[in-house]
């Protein structure tokens, strides 16, 4: 388990290893640096090759320490040997460095055999499934291996149609620049009072997505009707996969269909760019159409887009009792933290 601080090694390591993320890039970990948390960035080695990596965020809450490894760590999760390695080094780090608990979610799929072996691999190393879950549980994953003709014929016909829509009513895409900041984040929060859901502040996204245009690791894109911007969509890679991470639309033009035509934008860039296949981030908790992800996932199947669960969220945590403590006092702050920001809303 040994420390690294060059950003060149890091990254070429890390894009080695099975399923690389973006949240494990070197530059996720200094965007998030600038909101408070300090990256810590490990390797394991195997005859001088890279087995494993971790980069692990460290938050300071008052006197409480809390980790994170976002989409990690990364390693071959069907060796069994190395799993329990790797996790049990991770616990004794976590206890050494004083941790209220030490969160991480990797992509290990829920629904196959060697899924059901992390699990019990992670209980026999004091893993418990997390109360809180940071990032989507589930996805929906494209494979892009087929032509691009072929991935228009995989879509539902309504999809291909309204694909075509768009270009005939006139919709453009253009590529977002640093500038455009300020443009993606209101139709972003307008997108959020009309669907419902909770956005951080505006200089959060902006630092953001525009660390990563300028890095060359996002497709930040905007949909225009007669040179007016109707909708959004930005998407990051990293190796051979994109994710689609952040999209929004504005109450106008919504029938010409931009989102549809954003996607296929997408999509071509990333077979362009040699991406085998897209992460479109996000997706039910389970597959019923009462979950509140319902229409997500109809939009994101539509694509040709396959449901995949995770196992989700695990904590490490060697002072049981104030971890008991803080995940009973943890969804109540939250609650009162998210009232206290629909008040705000319904007041602009």
């Amino acid at each position: 388990m040994d420390r690294i601080v060059d950003a060149q090694v890091w990254d070429t390591a890390v894009l080695t290893l099975p399923q690389p993320h973006i949240l494990q890039s070197w530059l996720w970990g200094e965007v998030k640096a600038r909101r408070g948390w300090r990256p810590l960035r490990f390797l394991w080695y195997e005859d001088n090759h890279p087995v494993a990596a971790a980069q692990i965020l460290v938050l300071q809450r008052g006197s409480l320490r809390l980790g994170y490894i976002p989409k990690g760590p990364l390693l071959d999760w069907t060796d069994t040997q190395r799993v329990g390695e790797v996790l049990s080094q991770l616990g004794t780090y976590a206890r050494e460095r004083g941790l209220l608990l030490l969160k991480i979610d990797p992509d290990v799929r829920a629904d196959t055999e060697a899924g059901r072996t992390v699990e019990t691999c992670l209980i026999q190393n004091g893993w418990r499934a997390s109360f809180e879950q940071v990032q989507f549980r589930n996805t929906m994953l494209l494979d892009l291996s087929p032509d691009l003709d072929q991935l228009m014929a995989q879509m539902k016909p309504k999809w291909r149609y309204n694909i075509h829509l768009a270009v005939r009513k006139g919709v453009t895409v253009r590529d977002a620049t640093p500038d455009d900041a300020p443009l993606l984040f209101a139709m972003y929060a307008e997108t959020a009072v009309r669907d419902n859901f909770i956005i951080r502040e505006a200089a959060y996204y902006r630092d953001v997505w525009t660390q990563f245009m300028r890095a060359g690791l996002s497709w930040s894109l905007i949909a225009e009707v007669n040179g007016a911007p109707v909708a959004m969509a930005i998407a990051f890679h990293f190796g051979a996969t994109a994710w689609y991470m952040y999209g929004a639309s504005r109450d106008i033009e919504r029938g010409a269909m931009p989102t549809y035509l954003l996607q296929w934008h997408i999509i071509r860039r990333a077979k362009e760019a040699r991406c085998t296949l897209y992460d479109l981030w996000g997706a039910p908790e389970v597959l019923e159409i009462t979950d509140p992800l319902w229409g997500v996932y109809r939009f994101k199947a539509g694509f040709g887009a396959t449901f995949v669960p995770h196992l989700g969220a695990y904590d490490y945590a060697p002072n049981k009792l104030l971890y008991r403590l803080y995940t009973f006092l943890r969804p109540r702050a939250v609650g009162l933290a998210q009232r206290s920001y629909w008040a705000r809303m319904q007041r602009v």
